[in-house]
């Protein structure tokens, strides 16, 4: 039995009950161990179940490959032997430079040319490295060989602790089942009544389950679905029947992902998920087009899919605060239905540059994403509908300058900000104070890009003037010096009437 599978019986005994995994091992490689005999059915029950076996084949079956590879290798090397290999492999490159150092420091015959030999010098270096990889090959196969057992020993661990997770979500599965039949006769009540009639909600918050039925996909009239509030790990697939649901809420659970399936809601159009373990949301849910809300909020989301701006053009309010999130898509620009953003609490470097196009966004949250952002978009100005923005606990200086054309601006947080533009005296006065001293600001800058410009003009035009009198001269000067020239110049033909004789 291998030495690393001796600390892992659940990985000893599954690879000695799958057919698909013992069939590829040696037969001189038995499995049990006298002095630690793999458990039995009877210790383990669960084991017994298809699904169970085959979500355990899948999770070993990276072991099984690198064991069948070591098998063929034979055992581990010895802490002594590669502590030799280790010595002796610097003990070659020690002696490796101190030949090279001694070949450069050769003095060359006087005969042979220097072109000849640098090659002979080269032509040396390479038999010494050439002999000493030669020499080398020996004690770096035992050190690979070595690593490759770590590396294995590493893999059967995971292997016995992702097997050791499956093997504890079958039983919990098991008593889930129980419970839904035996403690919990409120949903197995709810799928009888569905049977009968169309349901058109059903709200389970707050019942602690842990598994929820397929049957529940084949309540086709569903329009509402309340499971928050409760200790759901899944989602099962079979939500996708659901065509008419509108509302559906899993907010408070356990959630790691969202199948696939989401984006089969055709007609969904509030979709909660607040509270959960997500990391990522799948990309099918960019074709849930009908979504009006959508909160992420509470998660653990490091980003949200690229396209999600370009295709729910519908979305009204999205909440994805409390997560891990560095920026938004820029596809986010073109909701413009968009109503209401909470990004708060996130690590936000910034907004998306077209920002300013959400023009019906009226309520706009990025506070505390502390040392990320430090400056907002010039286009912020352009939410003409914009009426509350909190932008507190964040590392920003300056306002852009197109801020004072935030009109409808009536809540505004500007706390703890390092800002210099506008001033401290004037951000105590109120967001009316702000507007006022940022749209002075804008119309000061406008006045001396407008200054600059009309002097730009009168350059242009006074200097188009120059330029045509010396145009003029130059060519009246040259029509003038062609006069002249034709009377006094070399080659200017002698007047007949000067040699008439008087």
């Amino acid at each position: 039995m291998d030495s690393h599978l001796k600390n892992s019986p659940l990985l000893s005994y599954v690879l000695s009950r799958l057919p698909s995994i013992s069939s590829s091992k040696p037969h001189y490689d038995p499995l049990v161990d006298i002095e630690q005999p793999p458990p039995t059915d009877a210790e383990m029950p669960n084991l017994s179940h298809p699904k169970v076996l085959a979500a355990m084949t899948h999770a070993i079956l990276d072991v099984a490959q690198t064991r069948s590879v070591l098998q063929t290798l034979g055992p581990r090397p010895d802490h002594e032997s590669v502590d030799m290999a280790r010595s002796k492999l610097a003990e070659i490159e020690s002696g490796v430079s101190k030949s090279l150092g001694e070949l450069v420091l050769s003095p060359r015959p006087a005969e042979v040319h220097q072109a000849e030999w640098r090659a002979n010098l080269a032509e040396k270096e390479q038999q010494i490295r050439q002999e000493a990889e030669k020499e080398k090959s020996m004690y770096k196969s035992i050190l690979q060989l070595d690593e490759m057992h770590e590396a294995y020993g590493k893999l059967v661990k995971q292997a016995e602790d992702r097997l050791v997770k499956i093997y504890e979500k079958a039983g919990e599965a098991e008593e889930n089942l129980e419970q839904i039949e035996d403690i919990n006769p409120e949903v197995v009540g709810i799928l009888e009544e569905a049977q009968g009639k169309g349901l058109e909600r059903v709200d389970l918050c707050g019942r602690k389950l842990r598994f929820l039925p397929e049957a529940f996909g084949k309540i086709s009239g569903l329009l509402s679905l309340n499971l928050s509030g409760n200790q759901l790990e899944v989602i099962p697939d079979s939500l996708a029947g659901l065509q008419k649901l509108e509302e559906l809420n899993v907010s408070s659970n356990l959630l790691q992902s969202l199948p696939d399936s989401i984006g089969l809601l055709p007609n969904l159009k509030i979709l909660d998920v607040s509270g959960n373990k997500l990391n990522a949301l799948p990309d099918s849910i960019c074709q849930c087009r009908s979504l009006i809300e959508l909160d992420v909020s509470f998660n653990s989301l490091l980003y949200l899919p690229t396209n999600l701006g370009n295709e729910l053009g519908n979305l009204q309010r999205l909440s994805v605060y409390l997560n891990k999130l560095r920026s938004l898509p820029t596809s986010i620009c073109k909701m413009r239905s968009l109503r209401f953003l909470d990004a708060h609490f996130n690590e936000l470097r910034g907004l998306p540059d077209e920002i300013g196009r959400l023009t019906n966004l009226e309520v706009l949250n990025v506070r505390c994403n502390f040392a990320d952002m430090t400056e907002l978009p010039e286009s912020l100005g352009e939410l003409v509908n914009l009426k509350e923005l909190d932008i507190s606990n964040n590392q920003i200086n300056a306002l852009p300058d197109s801020f004072g054309l935030l009109d409808k601006l009536t809540k505004l947080n500007l706390d703890q900000n390092p800002l210099v533009v506008p001033p401290k005296e004037i951000v105590n006065q109120g967001v009316d104070a702000v507007k006022i001293f940022m749209a002075n600001r804008w119309a000061d800058k406008l006045a001396e890009e407008e200054r600059k410009i009309m002097m730009e003009v009168n350059e242009v035009q006074e200097t188009g003037w120059l330029t045509r009198s010396a145009s003029f001269l130059k060519s009246y000067a040259s029509i003038v010096g062609g006069t002249v020239s034709g009377y006094i110049g070399p080659a200017a033909p002698r007047d007949p009437f000067l040699d008439e004789e008087r």
